[in-house]
């Protein structure tokens, strides 16, 4: 990040027309950029008011069916017309899980059970906001697919064939993570599976004929 004074500084592209706040909204003084905690942030020189740039928490789905993955296609900007997954920002009120649920339903039609937390990713590219993206896994429990608030299209994509352009860096993160994750925990299994099996052309020794259950009558005499 750029510096300024030996603080950290928040450069242009993550702030926008909302967080620029130029006067303060307890005494209407203007604001002046001030080192606080290592980092410029916009000050009020009159009551001390601190303007912070804290990223949005939002909560997100990842949905599949028989190897295919659930994905919007948004409506409105930024990227409008680009693929990603059901996701949105929280209420306030809400849990990040009522989150998640919510805005499936608000844009696919479907109805869920949540299997678990995937990830948590911070969003930089969003021209909004900073944003902190928690993803949980599920599953249908009902609902119709078909598009609704900001999706103007619901699709499930094979994971091995996801549109090229995402609208998102961590959407795109995410899925890449959740398309390695099943073939890397089953690699371990094969491998232990190799090692077991006797060598070809070899014939079973007294140990791996007693893991059978097959004992000779050598070993049999040793026992008596």
């Amino acid at each position: 990040m750029e510096r300024e004074h030996g603080a950290r500084y928040l450069p242009p592209f993550m702030t926008t027309p909302r967080d620029a706040v130029r006067f303060c909204p307890r005494c209407a003084a203007p604001l002046v950029p001030r080192v606080e905690h290592g980092t410029v942030r916009p000050t009020c020189p009159r009551c001390g008011y601190i303007h912070y740039h804290n990223p949005v928490p939002a909560a997100g789905v990842i949905l599949t069916e028989f190897g295919r993955v659930l994905l919007v296609k948004r409506r409105f900007d930024p990227r409008a017309g680009t693929w990603c997954l059901p996701a949105g920002f929280m209420e306030s009120g809400e849990t990040p899980e009522q989150t998640a649920v919510r805005e499936l339903k608000e844009e696919t039609g479907l109805a869920a059970r949540l299997t678990g937390l995937f990830g948590v990713y911070a969003g930089f590219d969003d021209p909004r906001v900073r944003a902190v993206l928690i993803l949980y896994t599920a599953e249908r429990s009902g609902g119709e697919l078909r598009p609704g608030d900001d999706a103007i299209e619901t699709r499930f994509f094979p994971l091995v064939r996801l549109p090229r352009v995402l609208s998102f860096e961590a959407h795109r993160r995410a899925l890449e993570e959740f398309r390695a994750r099943p073939a890397t925990a089953a690699r371990p299994r094969r491998a232990r599976a190799s090692r077991a099996a006797p060598r070809a052309g070899r014939a079973a020794g007294p140990r791996n004929a007693e893991r059978d259950g097959k004992v000779t009558p050598r070993r049999a005499r040793r026992r008596s």
